[in-house]
């Protein structure tokens, strides 16, 4: 190839002297004035002219015709035709079912066991092996012991491990990167001997480690209290419900987004009211998407199609709005230690903070993935600190700031693991600093420390969740979770 343009170039530099020497040759003829002289160069350039024009030099450069990478592959070709097979199994991690003494607890430097039982969608036992399964022994600061998995080819595996050191911990077993059945469990490790090891007579729900005990033994039983709602446009139905504020005074705040109202409920499920409903009233809701309750008691919704936030009394009368003019497509509101109304810009990536006036105290954020800026954000936190937790959607991580919107610290990654995210939503924030976070994409509740370690899941295995939206805590602990796409919301024990 550096040949043909090497001679290329060559040809078009010649090219160039030769119409260079005929110019040269013209301007000194006519410099002269002689006619004679004038005519005669006509003559000759005119040929020298008519030669160049018809050399039909190219335009672009050129190149071989043809360029072919020659290898003998027929060996390799045999080689991968035989380099292996396809596996599959049926066996799905919402059904399997796992029991053994060392699911609950070991001792120290002696091999435990857990048998996992495998399970098709419906409930039934799987006969084959194959399947891959993971399990992990740890802490939030990481894994802490040793061990195996062993398939035993008819549907039926052992997690065998040892643990280093004594203490509670959390084992994790999962088929295909998906939790199985209860896990993650909670297992004591004492220095104790294995005769005064009690001996499980059943499988045992693992549960999160913030939630209640329970007394029965059910591989079934998760965190749930109850869920209310059904699809519909009726009292205690929802459509696309979005946002979820709790009160002290004992009640549950729903954002019914396409129903354009917000629901009311007592900690105990009983509908109370509802304001907002599709009306040419004063305030009238347009897409509700995030909802806070003032210490003095009044409404705060986040009215995404409508642009602002608009600001109810408890009895759900129209006061008035805030943001017009700023923002772009609030999603989340909460409310700060000083009273100001912090608002998620979906849209816009920034989040606001305001006075209840409307006055703007200051912004924060813009659209990317650096550490103060944002993808599509949703809600927002703030804990005992005044500091402000935003779940970035699209960045997958969860991100704090302080009262002045300086970025502090983040957390999470996009994944299925402990501590990953698959487009984080609902966030709230214990008493103790513990960060609770629905993941949208997963369809989980995680929980944190305040300074971003995975500690636990609120076990939701029994009745799954699907696409879970805004989040928050009641006034009695309890995690109460938009479960925007079974068209309801859930109350969760959590031991504060």
């Amino acid at each position: 190839l550096l040949s043909v343009l090497q001679a290329q170039l060559d040809t078009l530099l010649q090219e160039e002297a030769a119409i260079n020497y005929n110019c040269s040759l013209t301007g000194e003829a006519l410099d002269g004035g002689n006619k004679a002289v004038i005519l005669q160069t006509h003559k000759d350039v005119g040929e020298r002219l008519s030669d160049l024009a018809s050399q039909g030099l190219p335009l672009q450069p050129e190149e071989n015709d043809q360029l072919d990478l020659m290898m003998e592959i027929e060996g390799l070709r045999k080689s991968i035709h035989n380099l292996g097979t396809i596996v599959t199994t049926n066996a799905v991690a919402s059904q399997t079912e796992v029991s053994g003494d060392g699911l609950e607890q070991c001792v120290v430097g002696q091999l435990a066991t857990v048998i996992i039982s495998t399970r098709d969608k419906s409930g039934g036992l799987c006969k084959t092996g194959n399947a891959i399964i993971s399990a992990e022994v740890c802490t939030p600061g990481g894994s802490v012991a040793d061990g195996e998995i062993v398939d035993l080819k008819n549907g039926t595996y052992e997690f065998q491990y040892t643990v280093k050191k004594e203490g509670n911990f959390s084992l994790a077993l999962r088929l295909y990167d998906q939790h199985i059945k209860g896990s993650p469990f909670q297992l004591k490790v004492t220095t104790n001997s294995p005769g005064s090891r009690s001996r499980q007579k059943g499988v045992r729900r693992g549960g999160s480690l913030f939630s209640t005990p329970k007394k029965k033994v059910n591989p079934i039983e998760d965190d749930l209290i109850f869920r209310i709602g059904t699809k519909g446009r009726n009292k205690g139905e929802f459509t696309n419900l979005q946002g979820v504020a709790a009160c002290s005074e004992g009640k549950i705040l729903i954002a019914d987004s396409n129903n354009q109202c917000v629901q009311i409920f007592s900690n105990t499920g009983e509908f109370h009211s509802r304001f907002g409903v599709r009306g040419r009233s004063p305030g009238q809701l347009q897409r509700p998407t995030g909802v806070a309750v003032h210490p003095n008691g009044d409404i705060i919704i986040a009215d995404y199609d409508n642009k602002w936030v608009s600001i109810f009394s408890s009895e759900g009368k129209y006061k008035a709005k805030l943001g017009s003019g700023r923002l772009m497509g609030p999603k989340g509101v909460s409310v700060d230690q000083n009273g100001h109304v912090i608002v998620v810009d979906n849209k816009a990536c920034t989040v606001f903070i305001f006075q209840p006036s409307g006055k703007l105290v200051t912004k924060f954020g813009s659209r990317g993935n650096g550490d103060r800026q944002f993808a599509g954000p949703h809600f927002a936190a703030v804990n005992n600190n005044n500091e402000i937790i935003i779940t970035d959607f699209h960045n997958h991580s969860v991100k704090v700031f302080n009262a002045d919107g300086e970025f502090l610290l983040k957390f999470g990654s996009n994944g299925e693991g402990n501590g990953q995210f698959n487009a984080p939503t609902g966030v709230a924030v214990d008493v103790n600093g513990n960060i609770i976070v629905a993941d949208w994409g997963n369809s989980r509740i995680q929980v944190f420390d305040g300074s971003g370690s995975f500690l636990s899941y609120i076990n939701t295995a029994a009745d799954p969740l699907y696409g879970p939206q805004g989040l928050a805590l009641t006034s009695d602990g309890h995690v109460v979770v938009a479960d925007s796409g079974n068209h309801c919301f859930k109350v969760y024990r959590y031991l504060q």
